[in-house]
């Protein structure tokens, strides 16, 4: 384990220095539980929790005892003292008391007593903490522990592993009766260090922070080297892969497929993205020749279904380029897997007697041998936290394997778990952003224009990809766009007369969003001269004004068409187009030719649902005006340079971010093609109509 991962002492007193506002207990709970959750192996995405028994004063200056809990909508790797809601402790022990307490009249109840009615809910096991003791308690779903816990004889294996250091309480669904059978479980043996719940997770307890931390890691190293010492047979799935991965041009058109069917699904949830990863690790796993049985099993702790459903899609190995038979083998297995989801939804609603409303009946977790392990999302980072859940879960099922069998919950109880009102609280009621499960490609970022596009799609939360020739700038340019807006973006540098280049623009689009929904082709450079004297000026504009867009154009829609979303091609043509001026003639001509371009693919496309468009901007602050060509453009028409870009009807400047929100009406305008939208401040000689 990183020393990242481990109690430091020094740390231990930063922290103390850091929230000497709050209490001691306070500002250690918070160091340790920000130790537990930035150790995946332990706590993934809001799992766990962890609490501190301490004295606050309420609003008479009183002092009170208090349970300090995590709450809802707060994660244990950077949770602060506000995420530990205080809940004065003697009114809520007594609840203990009652035979039962439905969930709503816990949450109400512990509700009653927080010292601060604004705080966050407290977690839905706070009443497990608040029944045991000590000080300090800690909670995780650690993976080695999950090992054990998810067999068949799990509690016998738990007592011959730990000995009577942990009492073992057996699975009960979170909430009222599982936090007094755990108490009970911890008083019939005070001695115990912790508790294994199993199918569920680990406490460990103490009066001190770094005990109970510290207890915490050394239960989780005893389950690994029990584990090490006694598997029955090697990790199957784990060792080196014969490299069984298909290529990423392969890949990326399959991804392409998936993509559209699920969200041209009838009962799919709209835009999605997908991730997928591909380690040697995932890799030797998807050739297992049990795959489909064991990963269909469940999730390796419950609550791990909400994020993920609680079976993945399992698919056969697709042939390199049979990209139709791919896409085949998805509708009927899609058409499987809804079936089954119904079934299931149906057959527990009935045997439990309940009424629910049925959530959306698709997979989220797909394993594909040859492509990788391929999680959809509304965002990327849904997607990325299912794909990061499952990478933990292909561990866990590979540990227990090894030393018996994997045995996670039965449907039934994974029914409980995802059909749970205080479980799909969770996941909170945040509405993604109108552009968050689309992918949209720039190309010029880095300069005026191209970085006024990316920001006008990006705060709308679309994910990019993003090119330009300058690949230490453009690096930079992706981490602030991802930093600001939230997105995930891929930069790619390169030059764009290459055709290859931008062939593999829509291969990385493909990669690492699972397709495509809009090009944003906005990558040129000015050329000035005498037409006449410039023949070899107007062969290189027409590579990079006019055939740079046509090669990234031809690539974009040789994935759009077979992905089957439709798409948008945005051109950023030029006022030059139909106002050419004297001694522009080079570049004047390949943007007109862009025009006809972007004519040509709305004509030949319309039928695929693609739209083509151009913005036409004029006289914008960019690298494409250097200071001299600006101050001889100005001088020829009579004005200064300031002057010269409030030359228009309106007498108002024209700024890249006005160029990058007209880009997103254009591409927002679903019943819009073959359209020219000047964004000039008013050219009549150059306005296309």
């Amino acid at each position: 384990m990183g020393t990242e991962h481990v109690w430091n002492e020094a740390d231990a007193a930063s922290y103390l220095d850091r929230y000497a506002g709050v209490s001691r207990d306070l500002a250690l709970r918070v160091y340790t539980s920000r130790l537990l959750g930035r150790n995946p192996a332990l706590v993934l995405h809001g799992g766990g929790n962890t609490s501190v028994k301490t004295h606050l004063r309420d609003e008479l200056g009183r002092d009170v005892e208090v349970l300090c809990v995590k709450g809802s909508g707060w994660d244990l790797a950077h949770i602060e003292p506000p995420g530990f809601p205080a809940v004065i402790l003697d009114p809520i022990r007594d609840f203990r008391q009652l035979d039962d307490m439905s969930d709503e009249a816990m949450v109400n109840g512990v509700r009653r007593f927080l010292l601060d009615t604004g705080a966050p809910n407290p977690s839905v096991e706070t009443l497990l903490h608040a029944f045991l003791p000590h000080k300090f308690v800690d909670h995780t779903h650690a993976d080695a522990i999950l090992a054990l816990a998810d067999q068949p004889d799990a509690e016998a294996l738990c007592r011959r592993v730990f000995g009577g250091r942990m009492g073992i309480v057996p699975y009960i669904m979170p909430g009222f009766q599982l936090a007094k059978a755990a108490a009970e479980v911890y008083e019939r043996d005070p001695e115990v260090e912790g508790l294994i719940l199993i199918n569920h997770g680990i406490f460990t307890f103490a009066d001190d922070a770094r005990t109970a931390f510290e207890r915490m890691l050394e239960m989780v190293a005893l389950a690994e080297q029990w584990q090490r010492g006694h598997a029955e047979t090697p990790e199957v799935g784990s060792a080196s892969p014969k490299h069984d991965f298909l290529a990423d041009g392969d890949v990326s058109r399959h991804l392409a497929r998936l993509r559209g069917l699920l969200v041209n699904h009838p009962r799919g949830i709209g835009a999605q993205v997908l991730r997928v990863r591909r380690t040697p690790r995932i890799e030797a796993f998807l050739m297992r020749p049990d795959l489909t049985e064991v990963a269909t099993r469940g999730p390796a702790t419950p609550d791990h279904v909400i994020r993920t459903k609680q079976k993945p899609l399992v698919l056969a190995r697709p042939e390199a380029t049979d990209h139709e038979g791919f896409a085949s083998q998805v509708v009927d297995e899609l058409a499987r897997y809804v079936s089954d989801y119904d079934h299931y939804f149906q057959t527990w609603m009935s045997q439990k007697q309940v009424e629910k409303t049925q959530l959306h009946p698709l997979p989220i977790v797909f394993l594909i041998p040859g492509i990788g392990l391929v999680t959809a999302g509304k965002t990327v980072a849904a997607a990325e936290i299912a794909a990061d859940i499952w990478e933990h879960t292909i561990d866990v099922i590979l540990a227990a394997e090894s030393i018996g069998r994997y045995t996670p919950l039965p449907d039934g109880d994974i029914f409980d778990m995802e059909y749970w009102s205080l479980e799909q609280a969770k996941l909170g009621k945040k509405k993604p952003k109108p552009l968050a499960g689309r992918v949209a490609l720039v190309t010029g970022a880095c300069g005026g224009i191209g970085r006024g596009i990316a920001e006008a799609f990006a705060a709308e939360g679309a994910n990019l990809v993003v090119t330009d020739m300058d690949a230490e700038a453009l690096a930079l340019e992706a981490r602030r766009l991802a930093d600001r807006f939230g997105v995930a973006v891929e930069s790619r540098a390169g030059d764009l007369t290459d055709p290859s280049f931008s062939a593999s623009l829509i291969t990385a689009a493909g990669c690492a969003f699972g397709g495509l929904d809009a090009v944003l082709s906005n990558a040129g450079r000015a050329f000035t001269g005498p037409i006449d004297k410039t023949t070899d000026t107007l062969r290189t504009s027409l590579e990079i004004n006019l055939l740079s867009h046509q090669y990234l154009a031809a690539a974009a829609v040789e994935m759009m068409v077979p992905q089957a979303l439709g798409g948008c091609l945005l051109f950023n043509a030029s006022k030059s187009a139909f106002n050419p001026g004297p001694g522009f003639g080079a570049y004047s001509v390949a943007k007109a030719g862009l025009i006809a371009l972007m004519k040509q693919y709305a004509v030949e496309f319309a039928d695929s649902g693609i739209r083509a468009m151009a913005i036409n901007a004029d006289r914008i602050r960019t690298n494409l005006f250097d200071a001299d060509l600006v101050a001889e453009r100005a001088r020829q028409r009579g004005l200064e340079p300031d002057q010269y870009f409030r030359a228009n009807l309106l007498g108002r400047e024209v700024s890249a971010e006005d160029v990058g929100r007209a880009f997103l009406r254009l591409y927002l305008s679903e019943k819009t093609t073959a359209a020219v939208f000047t964004v000039d401040g008013g050219n009549i000689a150059a306005s296309p109509r």
